[in-house]
């Protein structure tokens, strides 16, 4: 799919419905979207150039040594401005850019599709999403799941190959059914966290 650079956006917004999304179906989605990203930009293995991000029309990514998180995003005099935490490692630096435009593609639709139980917008639930998007940007399904039935299962050698840390390599691994996570770690798919990059001791679930 080859699509001139000023339609990405759109082409990856009309994938998204205007309505209230279960966690299921926002998940759906954000993987279709990103799976789109790959197909217009003809990536076909890992690693994911995200800086392809920044060459979009009407959108600047910076580095800013002073930002109080790893990322943000805002609209300013015609353009997306993203703000990377340039004290943040490389590929904490690339999930950010993943996750913030998320931020990008969800904003016309923000007041409606992640609500919380009484309707009302979840930026929780926005947060979440955008680190699923970035995951599945980065680490896309089939790719991860190929390279682990052919015996690439070491957790740091897959993190290498998709410029990820290991870390955010281990919760997609969890997220994906390959591995299981132990004890403390143990927690509903709707709460794993990528973008805190927590530890995570985990078990191969199947080769």
């Amino acid at each position: 799919m080859n699509k001139h650079p000023s339609k990405v956006i759109a082409s990856m917004r009309e994938l998204m419905p205007a309505r209230a999304l279960e966690d299921h179906e926002a998940r759906g989605i954000a993987e279709r979207q990103a799976t789109r990203f790959l197909e217009i930009f003809s990536i076909t293995e890992p690693s994911v150039d995200v800086g392809l991000i920044c060459e979009l029309p009407r959108v600047r990514v910076r580095t800013e040594p002073t930002l109080a998180d790893s990322g943000l995003t805002y609209w300013d005099k015609g353009k997306w401005v993203v703000g990377i935490n340039r004290n943040d490692s490389q590929t904490r630096r690339r999930f950010s850019l993943g996750h913030e435009f998320k931020h990008i593609l969800d904003h016309p639709f923000i007041g409606t599709i992640y609500s919380d139980e009484r309707g009302k917008p979840s930026p929780k639930r926005a947060e979440l999403m955008c680190d699923w998007f970035a995951a599945c940007l980065l680490m896309p399904r089939p790719w991860v799941k190929r390279l682990w039935t052919r015996g690439v299962q070491d957790v740091a050698i897959l993190a290498a190959m998709f410029n990820v840390s290991p870390a955010a390599m281990s919760v997609r691994l969890q997220e994906l059914g390959l591995v299981e996570p132990r004890g403390r770690w143990r927690r509903k798919r709707s709460e794993r966290a990528y973008f805190r990059e927590a530890p995570v001791t985990a078990v191969v679930l199947a080769a």
